[in-house]
């Protein structure tokens, strides 16, 4: 039904369209900047960002073509944002909110354009009138559709049971012979960017173990930028996997700070990688540090380039051992003074034979060190230049690994045994 003010509402609608280049960021960013669920990967942003142009051009369309409510659908880009949303698992409540900012938003463009068009009091109440309806007709239209698909993805996402899902991940890693575009549509996600694995697991018995797995997808997250997707392997595991069109980039020393305040908590990281190989190895990594971690049985961060070497041992622990007591032989002591010989030779020979530096390094005297080489010397039965490469890997793999195991701290309120020093020796 044609209004007499429609012309009007006509003028306004042209003026935001004429302004729409500015307008759509500025929706955008307040977006990002209210709702921290719209923080979003480069990826999703281009579809967030698709999503939002998108309604503001159906509602110009809609005022200015005199398009009626029952015509008006979800422009395919918000609904694909919308199955993108529920896949991720971020709340519907947010991206309702958005549409209700966003309307909002675009009233108070009309209010201020309309007012620069000067008419008389009461032909610009009813026409704000008349425009406020329509746009909160459109985007009530618009919420019942996307509603729909939100819950429509959740169940079909959720019915891809975790078990599917890590058989999913399984077989993209293991099938060589699998292409990209099936690759892609056995994950329901693009490969073409970057990715990096993240394996978080809870030991057995702690208590409310997914409560920790999602505080570590949280950390993940905050020192990612990004929105991971996650696989819940069982009650204790999550592979969580970062996607990017960029290389990710991560703080790890800040991301292993703040695991400190979770004790019952471990993350193993891969390294980044690109397209569906890069994916492969960036899951088998993530692997190979957890391998790496579970020998060592410590708890807190494992980041597979930092233990890169030591992983291809993981697999063949007990062989390792026999090579590395031929190598180390008296060294590989399980007491406190033989783990603090190990310890002193690592940071000598990574010193590059430099006493200064190694005493640096180890807050002690300089003439601590060059009592602890002689003594390392003497249990070796030759210099540490001799076979100096066997050296230096046997013993950054057993420290990794943590072989021997580390001897017991001492009880408090007992002395510790007396050990043979020199000047300086601490």
């Amino acid at each position: 039904m044609a209004h007499d003010n429609d012309p009007l509402v006509r003028a306004v609608a042209s003026r935001v369209k004429a302004d729409l280049d500015h307008l759509a960021p500025t929706m955008i960013t307040m977006f990002t900047e209210v709702i921290p669920e719209f923080r979003h990967d480069d990826e999703i942003r281009r579809l967030m960002v698709a999503s939002t142009e998108s309604n503001l051009s159906a509602i110009l369309d809609m005022l200015t073509l005199a398009i009626g409510l029952d015509d008006i659908t979800v422009p395919p880009a918000a609904a694909e944002y919308a199955r993108r949303f529920a896949q991720r698992d971020l709340s519907l409540e947010a991206l309702l909110r958005a549409y209700r900012l966003g309307e909002n938003m675009f009233v108070q463009w009309t209010m201020t354009l309309l007012a620069e068009l000067n008419p008389p009091t009461d032909v610009a109440m009813a026409t704000a009138a008349r425009i406020a309806h329509l746009v909160n007709g459109y985007i009530d239209q618009v919420i019942e559709g996307l509603i729909d698909i939100y819950e429509s993805e959740r169940r079909r996402w959720d019915a891809r049971t975790d078990a599917a899902r890590a058989a999913q991940v399984r077989a993209v890693v293991d099938a060589d012979d699998l292409d990209v575009g099936s690759a892609e549509q056995m994950l329901s996600a693009s490969l073409r960017g970057w990715h990096q694995f993240a394996m978080l697991w809870a030991p057995p018995g702690t208590r409310d173990p997914r409560a920790h797995l999602r505080a570590g997808t949280a950390l993940l997250a905050a020192a990612t930028g990004k929105t991971p997707m996650t696989v819940e392997v069982d009650d204790h595991n999550r592979w969580v996997w970062i996607s990017s069109v960029a290389r990710p980039a991560l703080d790890t020393e800040q991301l292993a700070l703040d695991l400190r305040a979770h004790p019952n908590l471990s993350i193993a990281l891969g390294d980044p990688g690109t397209g569906l190989e890069g994916f492969r190895q960036a899951f088998r990594d993530a692997q190979q540090a957890r391998a790496v971690a579970l020998n060592r049985r410590e708890h807190g961060l494992t980041v597979h380039s930092d233990v890169a070497l030591t992983a291809l041992f993981a697999d063949r622990v007990p062989e390792m051992r026999l090579w590395a007591e031929r190598v180390l032989g008296a060294l590989m002591g399980t007491d406190e003074t033989a783990a603090r010989l190990r310890r002193t030779v690592r940071a000598f020979l990574d010193a590059r034979g430099s006493y200064t530096d190694a005493a640096a390094r180890l807050h002690v005297h300089k003439n601590t060190v060059h009592y602890r080489v002689r003594k390392a010397e003497e249990l070796l039965g030759h210099p540490l230049g001799e076979r100096r490469l066997d050296i230096e890997v046997a013993l950054l793999t057993c420290a990794q690994l943590g072989i021997p195991e580390a001897p017991p701290e001492p009880q408090r309120g007992r002395r510790r045994p007396a050990e043979t020093t020199v000047a300086g020796d601490t």
